[in-house]
C-alpha cells in the first residue's frame, strides 16, 4: 500500500523506501482501528457494541449522590459548629465591654474618648470577670490547670518615659517601649485591686495600649440534637484598648481564639453515639468509591497511554509517520485526571470527617475545603457525559476555542486593572473606607465592573479636598467608561465568536485530523513525506459531518490571528 499525501510531522522520506514499508498487516491495522474506535466510544455505546457495563458512570453517579450527601451533613454540623463560636463573641463582646450596642465600629468593637470612660471600662471587665458564674447564662467558666484557676493577665506598654507640652509645641519621648503586667485570681477581686492602685495610674501621653487575656472553658451542647457528641471548648479572650495613635480615641477590641477538644469526662443517654457509628460507616463507604473511582480512571488513563504508543508505533512502522501533536492530545483525557484529583480530595476529606466524628480531630475549616472543593470537582466533571450529546458539548466546545483568547486577553486587561488598583489605594486611600487597601480597591474596583454600588462609591468622598474629589471623579468615570463599554464588551465578543464558530462548525462539520481519518478507514488521508502540494495538514481543511463524527474527537482549530490590544 503507497501513500500520496504530506505527513502531519516528522522527517523528509524516500518515496521507494515507504512505499516498501508501508506494506502492513490488514489484520492488524483495523484490530487497532477497532480498539481505538472503542476508547472514543460513548458508556452506552460501548455497552451496545460489546455488552461492557458502564462501570465508570455508575460509579461516578453513585459518587456525585455520595459526596453531595456526605458534603450536606457536614455543613449542617459545620454551621452549628460557626454559630457557637460567633454567638459566644457576641456574648463576651456584652458581658465584658462598657456600653457595647451589639454592632461593632468599624475594625474595633467600641471607642471611648475620655480618660474617666478608660477607667470604668478597664475596671468594669475585671468586676465582671470576677462575677462571671452569676452573670453569663451559657455553660462557661474559668478555666482550670491542675485544679487552679488560670489567672487574668493585664498588661500596660508604654513610652519608657517623655513628656509633652502641646501649646509649646514641645516634646520629650524616649522611643523605647515598656511593658508592666500583673496577674489576677478571680477569687482575689477586692484586695487585688487595693494592692495594685499604682497600675492603674496612666499617663496617657505615654501610653500605648493595655491588653488584657484570659482563659474560659465552654461546652458546645447544641449538637446533641443533631446527634453529634458535644465538644468542649477553650476560649482564648483577648481585649485590647489601643492608644497607639494618640488621637484622644481608645479602641476597644474584644476577640478570641476558640480552640475544640475532646471532653475529658462526658455520659450521654439517647443515640448519639449510635448514630455517629452509622456516619463513620458511610465516611469509610465514600472512601471506598472514590478509591473504586480513582483506580478506573487510572486503568482508563493507562489504557489511552498504550494504545497512543501502540497507534504512534504503527505509523512509524509502517507509514514513518509521527502522530501530530493534536492527535497526542486526544489520548490525555484531562476529565479523567480532574475526577482522580477529586477523588483525592474526597478521600482526605472524609478522613478528617471521620477523626472529627470520633473526636480525634476538631479542625473543621481544614476539612471543610477538602470536602467542598471536591465536591466542585465532581459536580464539573458531570458535563463530561453532557458532552456525549451534539447540544449540550456546544459549551464544553466553546469553552475550549475561546479560552486561550480570554486568558490572552485577561492578562493584557489585568495589567490596566492592577494600574488603576494602585492608583485608587495611594490617592483614594486616606479619603475613602473602600480605597484603604489593595485588596479593598481590587474588589470595590470588580464590584463596579458588574454595575454593582456605583452610587454609593461616588456619593461617599467628601469635598474636603477639592483636588482629591475632582481626581476621584477622573479616577471613577474613565476606570467605569473603560471596563464596561471596551473591556467587558471585547470579553463577551470573543466567546460569542467562539460560539458562533463552533455552532458553524456543527452544521458544515468539524476539521479532520489524520487521527480521525484512520478512525473512519480513510488510509489516503496518511500521507508520504516530502511530496509537496499533496494532501492536507492536520486538522486542516478537510471536514467531516457532525453526525458521524466521534464527539471526543473534535479538534477545534487554532485561530489566533485577531489582534487584542494593539
Amino acid at each position: 500500500m503507497e501513500m500520496s499525501d504530506r505527513f502531519c510531522q516528522g522527517t523528509r522520506a524516500d518515496v521507494s523506501s515507504v512505499s516498501t514499508s508501508a506494506a502492513t498487516d490488514p489484520m492488524t491495522e483495523e484490530i487497532l482501528r477497532d480498539d481505538l474506535r472503542f476508547y472514543f466510544m460513548s458508556p452506552c455505546e460501548k455497552y451496545r457494541t460489546r455488552r461492557q457495563l458502564p462501570w465508570k458512570l455508575a460509579v461516578q453517579i453513585l459518587k456525585i449522590f455520595m459526596i453531595t450527601l456526605q458534603l450536606i451533613l457536614f455543613g449542617l454540623n459545620n454551621q452549628l459548629v460557626v454559630s457557637y463560636k460567633e454567638e459566644n463573641l457576641m456574648a463576651f463582646k456584652s458581658l465584658f465591654l462598657k456600653g457595647y450596642s451589639g454592632v461593632d465600629e468599624d475594625d474595633y468593637s467600641i471607642a471611648v474618648y475620655t480618660k474617666q470612660s478608660v477607667y470604668d471600662s478597664l475596671h468594669y471587665v475585671i468586676d465582671q470577670y470576677s462575677q462571671l458564674g452569676n452573670l453569663s447564662v451559657g455553660p462557661v467558666s474559668y478555666a482550670e490547670e491542675n485544679e487552679k484557676f488560670l489567672p487574668l493577665i493585664i498588661c500596660k506598654k508604654s513610652y519608657k518615659k517623655g513628656s509633652t507640652e502641646p501649646s509649646k509645641e514641645v516634646y520629650d519621648i524616649d522611643a523605647e517601649l515598656e511593658t508592666v503586667c500583673l496577674t489576677l485570681d478571680p477569687e482575689s477581686t477586692k484586695t487585688w485591686r487595693m494592692n495594685n492602685a499604682s497600675f492603674f495610674e496612666l499617663d496617657f501621653y505615654r501610653l500605648v495600649d493595655i491588653e488584657i487575656t484570659f482563659t474560659l472553658k465552654g461546652i458546645n451542647l447544641q449538637t446533641v440534637r443533631s446527634h453529634e457528641l458535644p465538644d468542649c471548648y477553650s476560649f482564648f479572650v483577648k481585649i485590647l484598648f489601643d492608644n497607639s495613635c494618640h488621637s484622644g480615641k481608645v479602641k476597644l477590641t474584644l476577640d478570641f481564639e476558640a480552640v475544640s477538644s475532646v471532653c475529658k469526662n462526658w455520659k450521654i443517654s439517647g443515640t448519639a453515639q449510635k448514630s455517629t457509628h452509622y456516619l463513620l460507616i458511610f465516611d469509610g463507604f465514600v472512601i471506598v468509591v472514590c478509591l473504586s473511582s480513582a483506580v478506573l480512571c487510572t486503568r482508563s488513563i493507562i489504557l489511552a497511554v498504550r494504545l497512543l504508543q501502540r497507534f504512534s508505533s504503527f505509523c512509524l512502522e509502517n507509514y514513518n509517520q509521527k502522530v501530530c501533536e493534536d492527535d497526542q492530545r486526544e489520548f490525555l483525557n484531562g476529565w479523567y485526571i480532574l475526577v482522580i484529583i477529586s477523588d483525592v480530595l474526597a478521600i482526605i476529606g472524609s478522613i478528617l470527617k471521620m477523626e472529627i466524628q470520633a473526636k480525634s480531630m476538631t479542625n473543621y475549616d481544614v476539612c471543610s475545603i477538602f470536602l467542598g472543593t471536591s465536591t466542585l470537582m465532581v459536580w464539573v466533571g458531570v458535563i463530561r457525559y453532557l458532552a456525549y450529546f451534539e447540544k449540550y458539548n456546544v459549551l464544553i466546545l466553546t469553552m475550549r476555542a475561546a479560552l486561550p483568547k480570554v486568558l490572552r486577553f485577561c492578562c493584557c486587561a489585568g495589567m490596566i486593572y492592577l494600574g488603576y488598583t494602585f492608583c485608587g489605594w495611594i490617592v483614594l486611600g486616606p479619603y475613602h473606607e473602600k480605597f484603604e487597601g489593595l485588596s479593598r480597591v481590587a474588589e470595590c474596583l470588580f464590584s463596579l465592573v458588574n454595575g454593582d454600588d456605583m452610587f454609593p462609591t461616588f456619593a461617599e468622598f467628601e469635598q474636603k479636598n477639592t483636588m482629591v474629589w475632582l481626581f476621584s471623579r477622573a479616577y471613577l468615570y474613565s476606570f467605569i467608561s473603560l471596563f464596561i463599554y471596551m473591556v467587558l464588551s471585547l470579553f463577551i465578543a470573543l466567546i460569542t465568536d467562539a460560539y458562533e464558530t463552533i455552532k458553524g462548525y456543527q452544521m458544515t462539520g468539524f476539521p479532520m485530523t489524520e487521527l480521525q481519518r484512520f478512525l473512519m478507514g480513510q488510509k489516503e488521508g496518511f500521507s508520504l513525506q516530502g511530496q509537496e502540494g499533496v494532501g492536507t495538514e492536520c486538522g486542516e481543511a478537510e471536514t467531516i459531518h457532525p453526525s458521524v463524527m466521534l464527539c471526543c474527537c473534535k479538534s477545534v482549530p487554532k485561530d489566533d490571528t485577531i489582534i487584542l490590544i494593539s
